[in-house]
């Protein structure tokens, strides 16, 4: 985030120099959110759980400024600095390396530290590595010879003898002292990917580290896609150089084929790859999203999901044959979510974890390795959110819920073999959002803990009887400076849209409400199956701008129609398949009418719509379904056309457009342009990867074939984040602002 020193000045007859004027600690600006320090949180830098409660994590170098040192904290918070900054400056420099990320072997003697680190599309999975051996005080460079921010996902071995690492898409081990390397493929090339992947798994699967150690690491199991044959996308960057600049990469749109993906063992001393015999075509028919060491160095267990992703088939792989046998299959009408909770195994290896909706919750289950027997671990109507922690010596799963309500997040335990009833964990008298990392013996957590419009504290604490330990970071500054501010209190509510269907949502009244007078509502929406927007949590600058709109005298509200991932069950989360923008308009509609009915201090003549991404779609949809009601919508980084967008997210909750294209057609805004009579601003940066300017501009040509005004903002060279470059961020919450200002009447009305 760019910040820059807020400075008033004011013109007075005496004293003869102007001073400066503080801003008014209850109002919020622009520039106190997007580009001031006023909000700025407590910093807990990340941790690496050691035994017995201890960790390990980063603190300010006292003798290098902006450098850091590793230190050990034991349970008690004493700590000891385990590699000074100073330990690590190379040779023919002054500074010590910037961490970026790091990995410590078992005795803590050899540290892999990650620098220099440069963004491969959404994350900054590429830089330089360099180990440090402690007892020999010796810094030495991985992949020595390479040119600068050449390698990607290095990791020890597991006798930490050894580095491996992906350059080139090609993967590579050498000497964790540095050393010539063994090259364990050689037909990396920008088509065919080792060891990572290409753009759509990256993205949908969240797939980036493409390749793993056998636990006794004589093997590296690993992913190659093959992109040839993919079609590809080209950028334009117009503003780098005098001449345009093309960026070009593989993206499948939909129905379009897919990267070939197969899984390959290799001996890290170097052989011929042995191909796992996975069966199907997966240019066309199927995937490969996940992959690990099946709690053995002879077996992988793969999990591999059809085009349609309405089936996973999870299969043991010899490594050595490369032969599988599939021990079970998950099926569903709709579709099928491929967990990173799943496939964790117990029971010294003869049983595996497994996450299913088969009831009609979400559900944690023990499969047995050849899949002859189930044992059903959680029950009731409820989901289990997340699969944190499996404590085996206890006997118990520590894992996320919130039976009661679908907006809040809490730490809930239960016996691993079934018997009894989930017990929660989180303190009841701490209503809102908490997260917890656990320690590998589950005996410690650092928990995470906030509220809509509340900032996280971080304690650590005791399992499972929550103790707090230790404050880590307490934000008590923030707090005071949050509570100065104008506001009134959030008020969540239910949506009654008929039906017997009632919607969760959030209310944001006007800081002077007075409900005798009657206030404009702009309504926040997503409303996509990758996203819960209604949530009882910290919202961070977001939450702040809209607080700011209701200073100005604006109402703000969100709702999370059907189809979104609540935790309220399958057929919630699942009624939109082959209906993604149908339904959800239809629910995000009948909510704005109900609150509207429900609140007569909300005026029906002054309504607008704002959402990004999905919800930038949402905001069309709305804008051309129902212009009776929405006014004014902001659409930023939509996708006007669902055909544009890639196959893996847009065929898993709508299948292929060539059996369904009515669903297509009647699901995307473009098709019902035509109703637009109200205001719209549509904002895309050209930039965007994954959801490409091209809509927009199509749109824009249907726009103006239908004589239809609008507004259109382009960022130049901007990705779907709409944040990179100087000052982006507040020039775009000010293009936000001043539209709302200038075509929905702001303030009360009698």
């Amino acid at each position: 985030m760019y910040r820059r020193a807020f400075l008033l000045l004011f013109l007075v007859v005496a004293p003869a120099t102007a001073q400066p004027q503080q801003p008014d600690p209850a109002k919020l600006t622009l520039d106190r959110v997007f580009a001031s320090d006023d909000f700025r949180g407590d910093r807990v830098p990340p941790l690496k759980w050691l035994d017995g409660g201890a960790y390990t994590t980063l603190q300010p170098s006292k003798k290098h400024n902006g450098a850091s040192d590793i230190v050990r904290v034991d349970a008690t918070g004493k700590s000891e600095v385990l590699v000074a900054a100073e330990k690590l400056v190379p040779p023919n420099t002054k500074e010590p390396l910037a961490i970026h990320g790091y990995e410590l072997s078992k005795d803590l003697d050899l540290v892999l530290i990650f620098t220099n680190s440069m963004k491969v599309w959404r994350a900054n999975t590429r830089g330089d590595y360099w180990t440090f051996h402690r007892a020999k005080g010796k810094l030495a460079k991985v992949g020595a010879n390479t040119k600068p921010a050449a390698l990607m996902f290095a990791k020890l071995s597991p006798d930490a003898k050894r580095v491996g690492y992906v350059r080139g898409n090609d993967l590579f081990v050498e000497p964790a002292d540095g050393g010539e390397p063994t090259r364990l493929t050689a037909d990396g090339t920008d088509e065919v990917i080792n060891g990572t992947f290409d753009w759509v798994y990256e993205e949908e699967f969240f797939c980036r580290d493409g390749w793993r150690w056998s636990p006794d690491g004589k093997s590296i199991a690993y992913w190659q896609l093959d992109t040839r044959g993919v079609k590809t996308f080209t950028l334009i960057d117009n503003t780098s150089a005098n001449y345009p600049t093309l960026k070009t990469f593989a993206y499948p749109k939909t129905g379009e084929r897919n990267s070939a993906c197969r899984v390959g063992v290799v001996a890290s001393t170097g052989s011929a790859t042995k191909w796992i015999d996975v069966s199907g075509d997966t240019r066309t028919d199927y995937y490969i999203p996940r992959m690990e060491w099946a709690g053995n160095a002879k077996e992988l267990v793969i999990q591999r999901v059809n085009r349609l992703q309405n089936a996973v088939d999870v299969m043991l792989a010899d490594a050595a044959t490369g032969k599988v046998r599939t021990v079970l299959t998950e099926r569903d009408g709709t579709w099928v979510d491929v967990h990173d909770d799943a496939c964790e195994w117990v029971a010294r290896g003869s049983a595996f974890t497994w996450i299913s909706e088969r009831d009609g919750w979400r559900h944690l289950y023990l499969m047995s390795r050849d899949g002859a027997t189930v044992t059903r671990v959680t029950r009731g109507e409820f989901d289990v959110i997340r699969v944190l922690h499996i404590d085996e010596k206890a006997g118990r799963v520590y894992f996320f819920a919130s039976p009661d309500n679908p907006t809040q997040h809490y730490l809930y335990r239960a016996p691993l073999n079934g018997s009894g009833i989930p017990e929660r964990v989180t303190p009841a008298d701490q209503p809102g959002w908490h997260e917890y990392n656990v320690s590998p013996d589950g005996a410690f957590a650092v928990h995470t803990y906030s509220a809509f419009g509340r900032p996280p504290s971080v304690e650590l604490v005791s399992l499972p009887d929550h103790k707090v330990l230790r404050v880590l970071a307490s934000n008590d500054k923030l707090r005071a400076t949050l509570g100065k501010l104008a506001q009134t209190p959030v008020e969540f509510f239910h949506a009654d849209i008929g039906g017997g269907v009632k919607l969760n949502g959030w209310l944001m009244k006007p800081a002077n409400f007075d409900p005798a007078k009657k206030y404009p509502l702009v309504v926040h929406v997503y409303g996509e199956p990758a996203g819960q927007s209604v949530t009882d949590r910290w919202g961070g600058s977001q939450y702040l701008w809209h607080l700011m709109l209701t200073q100005q005298g604006y109402a703000v509200a969100c709702v999370d129609n059907r189809g979104t991932p609540c935790p309220r069950g399958r057929d919630w989360r699942k009624a939109a398949y082959r209906k993604v923008g149908t339904l959800a308009s239809a629910d995000q509609s009948a909510a704005t009418r109900d609150l509207l009915k429900q609140r007569p201090y909300l005026d029906a003549t002054r309504v607008g719509v704002w959402g990004w991404s999905g919800g930038g779609s949402m905001t069309l949809n709305l804008l051309f379904r129902h212009p009776d009601l929405y006014h004014t919508g902001m659409a930023v980084a939509p996708v006007p056309d669902m055909r544009l967008y890639d196959t893996i997210y847009q065929e898993r909750y709508m299948g292929l457009p060539q059996d369904n294209p009515e669903d297509y057609r009647h699901g995307s805004p473009i098709t019902h342009a035509a109703g637009l009579k109200g205001n719209l601003l549509l904002v895309h940066g050209t930039g965007d990867d994954n959801v490409h300017y091209q809509g927009t501009e199509k749109l824009a040509d249907k726009l103006i074939e239908l004589n239809k005004p609008f507004t259109l903002m382009p960022y130049p060279n901007r990705s779907h984040s709409v944040n990179e470059g100087k000052n982006t961020t507040r020039h775009l919450y000010g293009l936000l602002t001043r539209y709302l200002t200038d075509n929905l009447p702001v303030g009360p009305k009698p």
